[in-house]
């Protein structure tokens, strides 16, 4: 007679929201240095400056700007495109780790723009772009004229990009830093850092440490958090060292058995998030920290707001006015969801904008 197999537990969504938050540092604050969270996060969106620095404000104990823009200054943490062909925050271990993970894709990316690259060497404009960038950081228009100068009839744009997808660019400081200005200027990892790039990894050990700050997960979550494909023989390779649940579609999830999975009635406070946060991106369903009712709220095009968590849903959203932080929830707030909104309100200015002439006021959701 056979035996069945155990059925894998089935974790709601609650369970796995309030295990999310867990990872990622926002049931409570962690007295963590931010150099250890960004590692530990396996990096932060950046496609604008401000949002790395709002992103830690909402997860540690004590943080205030300069613990980001410090290690970014002694280039132990950089800004460079990776995951999901987006710029990300990552020290610098990561950036010349993770981005050899990632280049298939950035090569995959490459073929979009065949059109205005026709008669372009790839393998001659990556050799030239180094040799530019690294005998003097570029700005993108410097580095589109150099190489539109070798290939004239080509697309600027396209050979801009390309550079982007066959080289590790990063933006060197000034970008990045907290109250300071620069426009993007651009040289290699390898040369910006001091050292090599790794060996292409395989991705065991990047699915391991996703699981950390993400899990429980899918491997299609994993694969849109990385904007990689093919995953599915690693998760297989790690199966025996790992737990397995089941969401309550059935999908399949791994995570790692010590990991937090914190009870559904876990308290979770409110946390007011950047743009773009990892939160909000990196699984292929969202509905454990996005309602349904809510689904496609937190942007508008290609452009996405500022969102508020409460009982660690999304639940509205937030912007800076020029006098106020300004809470547009959703539905309405109970009077003790209001005075939490409000006190995190308070502690989010007191932390980023310690001397600005800010009011906390809730209005109505602009369309």
């Amino acid at each position: 007679m056979t035996t069945k197999a155990p059925t894998a537990p089935v974790l709601g969504t609650r369970a796995l929201n309030r295990a999310t938050l867990a990872r990622q540092l926002l049931l409570r604050r962690a007295e963590l240095s931010a150099e250890a969270a960004v590692t530990h996060l396996v990096g932060l969106q950046a496609q604008n400056v401000k949002p790395p620095y709002y992103a830690l404000a909402a997860r540690l104990a004590g943080f205030a700007p300069e613990a980001l823009s410090a290690p970014m200054a002694a280039r132990r943490v950089v800004r460079v495109v990776t995951l999901r062909s987006t710029i990300h925050t990552h020290t610098a271990d990561d950036c010349l780790t993770l981005r050899p993970l990632v280049q298939a894709a950035r090569d995959r990316e490459l073929r979009q723009f065949r059109k205005g690259l026709t008669g372009v060497d790839p393998d001659r404009l990556a050799r030239l772009a180094r040799d530019l960038v690294e005998a003097e950081p570029r700005t993108l228009r410097e580095l589109r004229e150099a190489l539109g100068a070798q290939w004239p009839d080509a697309d600027p744009g396209a050979l801009s990009v390309a550079a982007r997808c066959l080289l590790p660019l990063v933006q060197i400081t000034p970008r990045g830093l907290w109250g300071r200005s620069g426009q993007v200027t651009l040289t290699t990892a390898e040369h910006w850092l001091g050292r090599p790039a790794a060996p292409v990894p395989a991705p065991d050990a990047t699915v391991l440490r996703y699981l950390a700050a993400f899990g429980p997960a899918s491997v299609r979550d994993m694969q849109t958090w990385a904007g990689l494909t093919r995953l599915r023989p690693a998760f297989e390779r790690l199966r025996p060292r790992l737990l397995t649940f089941r969401d309550p579609a059935g999908t399949e999830l791994f995570d790692l058995p010590d990991a937090p999975r914190p009870a559904p009635d876990t308290p979770a406070p409110p946390r007011f998030l950047p743009e773009f946060d990892n939160l909000l991106l990196s699984h292929a369903d969202r509905t454990r920290v996005v309602p349904p009712a809510h689904r496609g709220r937190a942007r508008q095009g290609n452009l996405a707001h500022r969102t508020l968590l409460v009982d660690g849903f999304l639940a509205g959203l937030w912007r800076l006015d020029a006098d106020a932080l300004v809470v547009e929830a959703f539905g309405d707030l109970t009077a003790v969801q209001r005075r939490e909104v409000t006190e995190e309100a308070e502690r989010l200015l007191a932390t980023m904008h310690p001397d600005g002439p800010y009011a906390i006021r809730f209005g109505p959701v602009r369309a």
